[in-house]
């Protein structure tokens, strides 16, 4: 991690970025698309819009992991990703509301070299989505493990204070026993003193 933020955060960005981009386009070339066509490429961006809304879990899920300093920056930004998906949330709302069902065969057979486009797309974003699910299980993996050095350092912590009172109890015994040592010294010496007069 780099004192500007996190290679891992970095890397949502730039997947964020890229499936955001896929979005726009898809839902920019529905625009001029008809029946079958246009109702797999509205399906094909609202799968990669659920894939950026995952991806921004990710992202948060990071910053937890972030110093404040790092984290305040960060968060401006999400807010403005969050911003951006929910224009593109929008933007499909209008178009599948304003697509017609006109899916007849020849449309449909017409239109096979875009569903083999769509199906390479969709590959492509499992793959994605694999790539996320990983990442996601490492920043899982990295928050437990900093829970449980927590731990460990709070039952080191008590453990040293346990020691501490132990011979801090120590220290007072032993200075106890010479105050009372000392007593008896004095106590000795002033009969000693008296017997010698005698």
């Amino acid at each position: 991690m780099d004192a500007g933020g996190s290679e891992l955060f970095e890397s949502y960005e730039q997947d964020y970025e890229a499936i955001k981009v896929s979005i726009t386009e898809r839902l920019n070339a529905s625009g001029s698309q008809a029946g079958e066509i246009k109702k797999q490429t509205l399906r094909a961006a609202d799968r990669e819009i659920d894939e950026a809304n995952e991806i921004l879990q990710q992202m948060e899920m990071e910053l937890l992991n972030l110093p404040q300093g790092s984290k305040t920056r960060l968060q401006a930004r999400m807010r403005a990703y969050k911003t951006d998906l929910e224009r593109l949330k929008q933007t499909l709302k209008r178009a599948q509301t304003t697509s017609r069902s006109t899916s007849d065969r020849d449309e449909l057979l017409g239109g096979a070299s875009g569903g083999m486009d769509l199906d390479a797309a969709s590959m492509d974003q499992r793959t994605r989505l694999l790539n996320g699910t990983d990442r996601l299980a490492e920043s899982s993996r990295r928050l437990q493990d900093s829970h449980k050095i927590a731990l460990e350092t709070e039952s080191l912590g008590a453990n040293i204070l346990s020691d501490l009172r132990g011979q801090r109890e120590q220290i007072i015994h032993t200075r106890n026993t010479l105050l009372e040592a000392d007593s008896s010294i004095d106590k000795a010496s002033r009969t000693l003193k008296g017997m010698a007069r005698r």
